[in-house]
């Protein structure tokens, strides 16, 4: 009996029922079967050996592809060469799970020594010898009891819990690379080989079985992998200047902020950091105004009650801090609490009380659309260990927007918005942007039929502003599909940053309407959007873009005037009053240190310019300038240099205003 076997291009063939991948491409071109580590079966990803049992559709995975298949199958098969290496170093280590992550792979062990990094040559040696090998992966599909049995023998107590937990209608498969072997899901490519030397171990931590406290401790060793050993290196530069980058050592250099443990992931802003924060949100503020933008502010602390009627309660209890509304208890020997009081719960985000502003008094079309904007201060219940710097916090300001608008305005609105962005990133110093539309995810809020035509609706209105865009399937929010727009910084890497969520939900939860141009009540179009995001995520990501060298009009402090000699002070304090008084954020450095102290101290706060000045300076009017990462200096007339200071430290959007 045959089967119809579909290619990329169109083309279909017949070939006998039970037919390998393999046997395919072979029969294909011997020299594209070299090259192909796996196939994707009616849009699978699955071993090339496995057996073609109905008519569908075939992809092959070349090793050579560049495709994130590729190098998905090449970390995974990595891990598993990794945990036979380390079962045939120290024999007694007992091996749990190893999956692919962004930027790499880790595999779980336990082992009655935490390994270290010291362990790494050792490993990484073996992991070579064993790929050199090329043992073939070969896939057996095994029952409970022998798989149980095998683990028992072997004193695998983990994998035999891994074995437990499998649904009992999914196969149990066994991969084997020679003599090692190990349960797995799969797929893999070809041979141990495929993985290629272009791997190396970066990192090892403790990790709880499971995830829970309650379990052993394991030792969990992270690696990455590439196709080549171009890209490893360059993915290992990237690491190397994000660790020079990190906001968080930047951030204590330049006296930014700090945390602390009785606030868990909240910024405590100090002069310096709050002097950026504040050019940010009033640059964002500056923009939203000459943009038709309305600004309010709502509530930090509202009754379940009304996250109940949005919905958010059901979805994200879990991520919002839930209060009590009662007077706590004062005696000390008594409760504080007494459990009796309703519930309410400090917002995430602000879009329903936006909602309810909407519903003061009554809309009409000619109303629409109405941009309403907030820099709303949310807070999100996130884990302690998820907590990252300014990069992932409990607290947070976001450069939210809601817009109100009519079915016939949302392809105008989105294009409005889509510039507006762009225009913002280009300020910010970001070219590079990507564009993803997130789509139903499994769990949400509505009908099909509602989400497939906000779908439509973003996907039309998007490609009318002439912009790229890439589908990211069912990562949409709970309540709408969304554009997500991605940055590249300096050293390559991705952020999420900005959204715009279609959503036909929440006004009909909230009964947000207008009267329309016939006179019927309609649900009013409600569009989420937010272009920096969380203003706190976004400052670290600036820092690190910039390694903390701000662009002039963001430094916390523009120029510091600092004295050669003590006879140069009250000159020093004049220019630094004259700065000051033209709108420059400058200091004054006058102590008894030398020049090149100060010149290396403001410099690792990162301070973009310094005005040097000594005697000579003071008596014939000048200053010596000085960049940050310049080892020399250009004596100008003060006046000379404070204009160019100006110029340079004005905003970009006021730059472009000024020259209208």
């Amino acid at each position: 009996m045959t089967i119809k076997v579909t290619f990329p291009d169109g083309a279909a063939r017949d070939y006998a029922r039970g037919t390998t991948g393999t046997t395919v491409v072979e029969g294909i071109s011997k020299s594209l079967a070299k090259k192909t580590v796996a196939m994707r079966w009616n849009g699978v990803l699955s071993d090339l050996s496995d057996a073609l049992d109905a008519d569908g559709k075939i992809e092959f995975v070349t090793r050579d592809s560049g495709s994130k298949d590729v190098l998905e199958l090449i970390r995974h098969d990595a891990a598993h060469v990794l945990a036979e290496a380390v079962q045939e170093l120290w024999p007694t280590t007992q091996v749990t799970i190893g999956p692919v992550i962004e930027n790499g792979f880790y595999y779980d062990f336990k082992r009655d020594e935490p390994f270290g990094e010291e362990d790494f040559p050792a490993i990484e040696k073996k992991m070579a010898e064993i790929i050199e090998r090329g043992a073939a992966f070969t896939k057996e599909v095994w029952t409970r009891d022998q798989a149980k049995a095998f683990f028992n023998a072997r004193g695998e107590n983990f994998k035999v819990e891994l074995v437990d937990a499998i649904p009992a209608d999914q196969s149990l498969k066994m991969y084997k690379q020679g003599q090692w072997i190990d349960l797995c899901r799969g797929p893999h490519m070809r041979t141990v080989k495929d993985v290629g030397m272009a791997f190396k171990l970066t990192k090892v931590a403790g990790a709880y079985w499971r995830g829970d406290s309650n379990n052993p401790v394991l030792s969990r060793i992270y690696g990455t992998a590439f196709a080549t050993k171009e890209e490893l290196e360059a993915y290992l530069h990237m690491v190397e200047e994000a660790e020079k980058r990190d906001h968080r050592k930047i951030g204590q250099e330049m006296d930014l902020y700090h945390f602390q443990s009785e606030a868990q992931g909240s910024v405590f802003w100090h002069p310096r950091g709050f002097v950026l924060y504040n050019q940010m949100e009033a640059y964002i503020r500056r923009r939203l105004n000459s943009s038709g933008y309305v600004e309010v502010k709502t509530p930090q602390l509202m009754s379940s009650k009304f996250w109940e009627q949005s919905g958010h309660w059901g979805k994200y209890r879990e991520n919002m801090f839930v209060v009590p509304d009662e007077v706590p208890g004062t005696e000390e020997t008594g409760p504080v609490l007494s459990g009796k009081g309703d519930l309410m719960a400090l917002k995430p985000m602000n879009c329903p009380a936006h909602v309810q502003i909407f519903n003061q008094g009554i809309k009409s079309y000619r109303d629409l659309p109405l941009r309403m904007a907030e820099f709303g201060c949310c807070h999100r219940n996130e884990a302690h260990g998820a907590l990252h710097g300014l990069m992932r916090v409990r607290q947070m300001t976001q450069d939210d927007a809601h817009i109100f608008c009519r079915e016939d305005q949302i392809q105008a609105e989105t294009e409005h918005f889509v510039h507006l962005l762009y225009s913002v990133y280009g300020h910010m110093g970001f070219e590079n942007v990507v564009i993803k539309l997130a789509t139903r995810p499994e769990k949400f809020g509505g009908t099909i039929e509602r989400w497939d035509a906000a779908e439509k609706a973003l996907g039309d209105a998007l490609r009318a502003t002439g912009y790229d865009f890439e589908i990211a399937e069912g990562e949409g929010a709970f309540y709408a599909p969304k554009l997500e727009f991605h940055l590249k910084d300096a050293i390559g890497r991705s952020w999420q940053v900005g959204t715009l969520q279609l959503d036909y939900v929440l006004p009909e939860r909230l009964d947000a309407t207008y009267i329309a141009e016939d006179g019927s009540r309609q649900y009013a179009v409600m569009l989420h959007r937010a272009i920096l995001g969380s203003l706190e995520r976004f400052i670290g990501m600036m820092i690190e873009n910039y390694a903390g060298r701000m662009p002039m009009w963001l430094a916390p402090t523009q120029v510091v005037v600092a004295t050669i000699v003590s006879d140069a002070d009250d000159y020093a304090v004049k220019l630094v009053n004259q700065l000051k008084a033209a709108g420059i954020r400058a200091e004054l450095d006058v102590r008894n240190q030398k020049i090149n102290y100060k010149v290396r101290e403001h410099s690792v706060g990162k301070v973009p310019l310094m005005f040097v000045v000594g005697k000579r300076e003071a008596e014939e009017g000048t200053v010596s300038v000085r960049r940050l990462g310049s080892d020399g200096q250009k004596v100008e007339p003060f006046m000379d240099a404070m204009v160019a200071l100006i110029a340079e430290a004005t905003a970009p959007d006021l730059k472009v205003a000024k020259a209208a």
